[in-house]
C-alpha cells in the first residue's frame, strides 16, 4: 500500500521542556512533566490521527483490498453518527402509530396499515423503508409486511414505548447541545420541568398532579428493571425490604410476589407514596407493604428493614446529596443490613455508550446527577459506612448493574 506522498509535519520533540508558558493572561508555570511512554504515545496517536485526516490516505484505503472493509465500516460507523437523530425518529413515529401493535395482528398489506395508520400511502411506504433498514419491520411477501426482530423485541419491553414517547423532551433540550452544555442554571429546560423534583427544595409540597406524568412512566418502565435487580438480590432470607424513591411501588410489588414473607416499605414524595400505597391495595399487599412519605434530602428514612434498596436513583443526584443519602440509609439499617444499589453505570462492558453519551446528556438535561462507575460508587458506600461493596453480574449490563454492601458498626 503506497502512503500519501505528503508526509505529517514531524511531531515535537516529545519530551518536556523547562520554563514558563506565556499566554495572553500572563506567565504560568509550566505543565507538569508528561511521562516518556505517554509523551511517545501522544507522537505515534498524532501521526496516526493527521493520516486518517488525509483525504488521500481515506481513498487509498478505499481502494486497497486489504483496507477496504476497515475504510467502509468506518464510514458507515461515522455516517450513522450523523443520522442517529433519524433514526430515532423513525422509531418514534412507528411508535406513535402504533405500527407495532398493528403487526401484532400478523403480516398487514400496505392497505390495510394505510387504514390503520391515517397515513398516505406514499409516506407510510417511506416509514416502512427506513423501518426496514432499521430491522423494526420486515418485508412478507408482495406489498405486505410484519414484524421485525427490533420491533418484536421491543413490544416485549413492557415500558419502552412509554420512554421513547418521553424522549421528545430530550430532543427539544438537546436542539442546542453547545447552549444546554453552556448553561449554568438547567432548572428550566423540558426534562427538569417534567422531573419535578428535581432541584426543588420544596419536593414535599408538591401536588398529585406535579408527579403523575413522571411516576406513571417509572411503574411502566419498571417491569423489566425488577426482573434484572430480582435476578440477582441476595433477598432471600431477608426479613423486610424498604425501597427509597420507590415511586408507585412497581418494584416492591415485584419484590413481593418473588419472595412472599418479605415485609415492604416504600419511602418517596407524600404525592407519589399516595399512588403507591393504592397499587398496593390494588395488588393485595396492603397488609405488608406500607408507603411512608417524606424527602429524603430532608427526612430521616423510617427503620425497621434489614434491607434497603436504592434501584435507578442515585444517578439522578449529585455526589453530596448521593452520600447524605447513603448515610441516612446506613443509620436506618442494622449493623450487617444490606444495601442494594441498582441503576446504569458508567463503563459497563458492552454499554458504554449508555452511560457516557445516553445517561451523561440525559441527566445534564435533567440539571443534575451523572452516570458513574461501581469504582466511583464504591468510594461513596464506603464514606457512608459500607465496607466491602462488590458488584454483582447482572444479565443486561445495558440495562443497569447492582451493587450491594453491608452496613459497618456505626
Amino acid at each position: 500500500m503506497t502512503l500519501p506522498t505528503t508526509e505529517p509535519d514531524t511531531p515535537p520533540d516529545p519530551r518536556p521542556q523547562p520554563g514558563v508558558v506565556a499566554s495572553t493572561g500572563g506567565s504560568h508555570p509550566a505543565a507538569p512533566p508528561v511521562p516518556w511512554r505517554e509523551a511517545w504515545r501522544d507522537r505515534w496517536l498524532g501521526w496516526r490521527d493527521r493520516l486518517l485526516a488525509s483525504p488521500r490516505f481515506q481513498q487509498l484505503a478505499a481502494a486497497f483490498p486489504p483496507t477496504r472493509p476497515i475504510a467502509r465500516r468506518r464510514s458507515r460507523e461515522l455516517f450513522d453518527l450523523c443520522a442517529g437523530f433519524v433514526y430515532s425518529q423513525i422509531l418514534l413515529a412507528c411508535v406513535r402509530l402504533r405500527l407495532f401493535q398493528h403487526l401484532t395482528d400478523g403480516p398487514q398489506s400496505v392497505g390495510a396499515l394505510v387504514a390503520r395508520t391515517g397515513l398516505g400511502e406514499d409516506a407510510l411506504r417511506r416509514l416502512l423503508d427506513g423501518a426496514v433498514t432499521l430491522r423494526l419491520v420486515e418485508p412478507r411477501g408482495r406489498d405486505r409486511f410484519g414484524l421485525g426482530v427490533l420491533g418484536a423485541a421491543l413490544l416485549g419491553n413492557g415500558g419502552l414505548p412509554d420512554m421513547i414517547e418521553h424522549h421528545a423532551l430530550l430532543y427539544a433540550d438537546l436542539a442546542d447541545p453547545v447552549g444546554l452544555l453552556r448553561r449554568d442554571d438547567r432548572r428550566d429546560t423540558a426534562l427538569a420541568r417534567y422531573w419535578a423534583y428535581a432541584d426543588n427544595p420544596a419536593a414535599s409540597a408538591l401536588p398529585p398532579d406535579a408527579v403523575a406524568a413522571y411516576s406513571r412512566l417509572m411503574a411502566a418502565t419498571q417491569a423489566f428493571v425488577a426482573a434484572e435487580v430480582l435476578a440477582v438480590a441476595p433477598l432471600a432470607g431477608r426479613r423486610g425490604l424498604l425501597d427509597v424513591g420507590g415511586g408507585e411501588g412497581a418494584f416492591l410489588c415485584a419484590a413481593g410476589a418473588r419472595h412472599p414473607r418479605l415485609n415492604l416499605m416504600l419511602f418517596d414524595l407524600p404525592a407519589v407514596a399516595a399512588r403507591a400505597t393504592a397499587r398496593f391495595e390494588a395488588a393485595g399487599l396492603a397488609g405488608r407493604a406500607t408507603a411512608h412519605g417524606g424527602d429524603f434530602r430532608v427526612d430521616p428514612l423510617p427503620a425497621g428493614a434489614d434491607t434497603v434498596s436504592l434501584v435507578r436513583v442515585l444517578h439522578d443526584h449529585d455526589d453530596d446529596t448521593v452520600l447524605a443519602l447513603l448515610r441516612a440509609a446506613h443509620r436506618a439499617l442494622p449493623s450487617g443490613g444490606l444495601l442494594v444499589v441498582a441503576e446504569p453505570m458508567a463503563e459497563a462492558p458492552g454499554a458504554e455508550r449508555m452511560g457516557a453519551a445516553y445517561f451523561g446528556f440525559y441527566l445534564l438535561a435533567m440539571g443534575r446527577g451523572r452516570p458513574r462507575t461501581p469504582s466511583a460508587l464504591y468510594t461513596l458506600l464506603e464514606a457512608a459506612g459500607f465496607p466491602r461493596p462488590r458488584l454483582l453480574r447482572s444479565r443486561n449490563p445495558l440495562l443497569l448493574q447492582v451493587v450491594v454492601a453491608e452496613a459497618g458498626s456505626p
